[in-house]
């Protein structure tokens, strides 16, 4: 508010003392043009009427009164007002539509991806997505967390495709694990029974869009008992985890990993289970593929397992920031892919005679090519 009634005040000052063959007037239309940029289409218009009455003012005072250059200089500004207001008008209403669009945006990704608490059982956890489209909240990748008795369950994954049909591909299986989970006794049984819901999505969709039946989610499937320092995971065609265990960071392979759901089979043999070490203070990283396929300025991707050993890994929300502000370091804040990350710690002191099975070490992470 301050500028343009700053700028009629100093014009109309000015042209006061100026001499007669001076006209100041027409500069009165900065001070609509200058409040359209950040005021509402109100506020503008009224700006523009104390500006044409100064206008009246500063032609008075050099003479204009009757000539025919006042109702020139009056249309001109009111020309030109009308203008940056209906500019104006359009701009607040296009404001409005993209605040409703981020609020049902909110709402969607409040449903599809819900908010994992920072604390499951003994577990600490934290996530965060990251869509790569502009004003988007959600999009292909997906996580989610299911609490079932003494044991945590995850679910990460990335739905082959963008859009609207990517975000209905991730809300299927996510709706499916957060059923299924409560219903397996294992990690094989409950991939089977979230390939057999993907197959039947795909088989519906195929028959509008035969195009559906190459649509595939590649996902990470993890278990986390309560009373047992191990962690089990079946892979279905998504990048391992990294876990930070005796203060040495390594890549969770999996020994045999199934296809992508849509394109898995859909019996618990087709899943082999594998299980690593995951004890007291160890921090697990799940992500997707954005971030191992996000790019620097050259066209280079991002070594992960190079940075890992650089990141801070005291807490799982510690982890996930700096692993954020690496990969925008690298980037140049430009993700080309969406990207979902979520971090697990077990907490530094373990249940007492809580001894681990004999479940595969972790293999230190090898540098990227």
């Amino acid at each position: 508010m301050t500028l343009p009634v700053g700028l009629i005040a100093v014009i109309t000052l000015a042209g006061s003392f100026a001499p007669l063959a001076i006209h100041l007037s027409p500069l009165l239309v900065a001070a609509p043009t200058s409040t359209a940029a950040f005021a509402r289409a109100r506020f503008t218009a009224c700006v523009a009427l104390v500006a044409s009455a100064a206008m009246l003012l500063v032609d008075r005072h050099d003479g204009l009164l009757h000539s025919a250059i006042l109702p020139i200089h009056i249309g001109a500004l009111l020309a030109v007002s009308g203008f940056v207001i209906a500019a104006r008008t359009l701009h607040d209403r296009d404001l409005r539509e993209l605040h409703e669009v981020r609020a049902v945006s909110e709402a969607a990704q409040r449903v599809l991806l819900r908010p994992i608490p920072p604390r499951l059982g003994p577990l600490r956890v934290a996530s965060v997505y990251r869509a790569a489209a502009a004003h988007a909240l959600v999009g292909g990748d997906l996580f989610g967390a299911v609490r079932t008795e003494r044991v945590t369950r995850f679910l990460i994954g990335d739905v082959r495709g963008k859009g609207l049909p990517a975000v209905e591909d991730a809300s299927v299986l996510l709706g499916a694990f957060r059923e299924a989970a409560h219903h397996h006794a294992t990690l094989p049984e409950l991939a089977a029974s979230l390939e057999r819901s993907v197959e039947r999505h795909l088989a519906q969709l195929t028959e509008a869009d035969p195009e559906a039946g190459e649509r595939f989610i590649t996902a990470l499937l993890v278990e986390v008992p309560d009373d047992s320092a191990v962690v089990r995971v079946v892979s279905c065609g998504h990048p391992p985890p990294l876990v930070r265990h005796g203060g040495r960071v390594a890549a969770l392979e999996a020994h045999r990993p199934a296809p992508p759901f849509g394109l898995a089979g859909d019996a618990p043999d087709d899943y082999h289970l594998d299980t690593f070490v995951f004890g007291a203070g160890d921090t697990l990283l799940l992500y997707t593929d954005g971030a191992i396929e996000a790019r620097d300025a050259s066209g280079g991707f991002y070594p992960i397992h190079e940075r890992a050993g650089t990141w801070s890994w005291e807490a799982p929300d510690v982890l996930l920031r700096h692993v954020s502000d690496d990969l925008d370091a690298h980037t140049g804040r430009h993700l080309d892919d969406d990207l979902a990350m979520v971090a697990v710690q077990r907490p530094t002191l373990p249940c007492a005679g809580q001894r681990p099975p004999c479940p595969r070490s972790p293999q230190p992470a090898k540098a990227a090519p």
